[in-house]
């Protein structure tokens, strides 16, 4: 009698040891990896969850060297990276998934607006300025009905990093506070129906998963609610399918791909884009036959990509937001039909404290059941 050989057990190093970290640690065991985790405290959430950990900044040299070491890949948490650093990397010899040419359009919100509008890809009216004064700011201004969303190219995440002045005056002192840290991308501002988000995995030999379209709602520039499916007609979800497509190949994406669409009266319209496990796909641990983060190591690992067909007919997932005072985790987890995911953090006001997800055969007692959950748990944000 034969025995099959077992695939040696790949690991897979993660610059950031946030959340999403700590999920790809969980996730592990079913991609058959180990992980190791660039943490900057032995209290980060994933070192809980990994195989093991290194110590130091992401942008720190000689720990990004010790996590290569102690990796067969190298994927990340987060975008909050030295790209120069990461292609120092590439040529050294260590597999980086997604690369360096790929998450520049994550990291770099203006490279990723030009390279999208040659591509014929849809996004937002914009220009890219250094300061106020501009030549090419003027002109552009005077093209829109309303003033401008401000976003810096570099380094914002969760509405950090972005924006909406009220009026002119507001606009370009706005402009030179963001210029002190670089480039300025100045959009229009949109009339939106909705907001989506399209999620897909891609595998290093260039397959493609595509999970089903969400639609998410966002408060003060941070995601509360995700709900699947999304509210959009067959026409709009293929849209969004075929755009994503084509935006994971121009990037060359290893690994999540998660875009941001916004949903206009005439298209859809790029937001943002990631190249990692993203807020919009947590739903997929209990809702798809393989989560985010199983299949973002599948993919960086090199294996074939897992089943993204939905279990259930709603999902809708919850972030938990500290609110004034502390929840009660433990009222939340001993509610019924309520996956509770806490991310290992102090509470304190607007933190992202975790995430809970209901999912179900009927739309509302789902929907009801994960807003009780995420009010147990003490989120500050109001149910939508």
């Amino acid at each position: 009698m034969s025995h099959e050989q077992i695939p040696t057990k790949s690991r897979v190093g993660i610059i950031g040891a946030g959340q999403l970290a700590m999920m790809m640690g969980e996730a592990a065991v079913l991609a058959n990896v180990s992980t190791v985790v660039l943490a900057t405290s032995l209290n980060d959430p994933a070192v809980a969850t990994c195989d093991d950990v290194v110590l130091g900044d992401a942008k720190d040299l000689e720990a990004l060297a010790n996590l290569a070491n102690l990796s067969d890949v190298v994927t990340f948490d987060h975008e909050l990276v030295d790209l120069d650093q990461i292609a120092d990397l590439e040529r050294r010899g260590v597999v980086v998934r997604p690369s360096s040419s790929a998450l520049l359009f994550a990291v770099d919100k203006a490279y990723q607006r030009q390279r999208f509008l040659e591509a014929g890809i849809p996004v937002p009216r914009f220009v890219v300025v250094e300061e106020s004064v501009d030549t090419l700011l003027s002109p552009f201004l005077t093209t829109l009905d309303d003033e401008p969303v401000l976003k810096a190219s570099r380094g914002g995440y969760d509405g950090r990093g972005v924006l909406f002045p009220v009026h002119r005056g507001e606009t370009l002192a706005m402009i030179d506070q963001l210029a002190v840290a670089g480039p300025v991308l100045v959009e229009e501002r949109l009339a939106l129906q909705s907001e989506v988000a399209q999620l897909l995995a891609r595998g290093s030999d260039g397959s493609v998963a595509l999970y089903p379209l969400v639609t998410t709602t966002q408060s003060h520039g941070m995601c509360i609610e995700v709900v699947y499916p999304a509210h959009v007609t067959v026409e709009q979800a293929q849209r969004a399918e075929d755009l994503a497509e084509q935006i994971a190949s121009l990037i060359d994406a290893v690994g999540i791909l998660a875009i941001e669409f916004f949903l206009t009266s005439g298209d859809l319209v790029v937001n943002e884009v990631a190249l990692r496990p993203h807020n919009s796909g947590h739903w997929t641990i209990e809702g798809a036959v393989t989560s985010q983060f199983t299949n973002h190591l599948l993919a960086v690992s090199g294996q074939a990509l897992g089943d993204v067909s939905p279990l259930h007919d709603y999902a809708v997932m919850v972030n938990v937001v500290g609110a004034a005072e502390p929840g009660s985790l433990e009222h939340a987890r001993a509610l019924s039909d309520v996956a509770v995911h806490d991310y290992r953090k102090s509470w304190r006001p607007n933190r992202k404290l975790g995430h809970v997800t209901s999912v179900g055969d009927d739309a509302t007692t789902v929907h009801v059941r994960a807003w009780e959950g995420a009010r147990a748990y003490g989120t500050g944000t109001e149910e939508v």
